[in-house]
């Protein structure tokens, strides 16, 4: 990176746009960076649950999965750029794959709790289709490549099936919901 940041505040954004890669500037409530804060919310998000105890093969997954979101971010900052390659979806697909074999069939749903990190997950999960909706939303707008799409709607499938396994690696299980419990 060299000196790109030597400055952290520019002003550059006062008057309510930001700059993207390519140099262009556009309103920072744009469908463009709405979509670049929900990846880097998620991002954040799965930075905070590598600071729990995970197993180390999950952490390195997490951490990968943060290099991928990074790229995602580049590439939407840059209109038309293609970061993303098509194996990433299908890498998390085989992820999805591993620790699903482990579960058993769910027969009801289940509540987003458990341990501390599966409920972490849970939260992941959802902000990553936040993500996903906002990401469809600038595809309706500008140009967005089916990897970063993709990758999305395949990571949130991850982070829900890594929720569960979670609460089953440390001994527990499904947080299953109970329909009309208090009623």
């Amino acid at each position: 990176m060299g000196h790109r940041l030597s400055k952290i505040y520019t002003r550059t954004g006062d008057a309510g746009t930001t700059g993207l890669g390519d140099g262009s500037r556009t309103a920072k409530n744009s469908a463009r960076v709405a979509a670049m804060g929900d990846v880097d919310e998620l991002n954040s998000l799965l930075g905070v649950i590598l600071c729990e105890d995970l197993p180390g093969e999950v952490r390195e997954l997490l951490v990968g999965i943060q290099h991928d979101l990074f790229d995602l971010g580049g590439e939407m900052s840059i209109p038309g750029a293609t970061l993303l390659k098509p194996t990433q979806p299908a890498r998390l697909e085989a992820a999805i794959d591993k620790y699903n074999a482990d579960l058993g069939p769910l027969k009801e749903f289940i509540l987003p709790g458990g341990n501390r990190s599966a409920a972490l997950t849970h939260l992941a999960r959802t902000v990553c289709r936040r993500a996903e909706r906002m990401t469809v939303a600038l595809a309706a707008e500008e140009a967005v490549s089916d990897a970063g799409r993709q990758y999305l709607n395949r990571l949130s499938d991850l982070l829900f099936v890594l929720g569960r396994w979670l609460n089953k690696a440390a001994g527990g299980g499904d947080v299953l919901w109970q329909k009309g419990k208090n009623a």
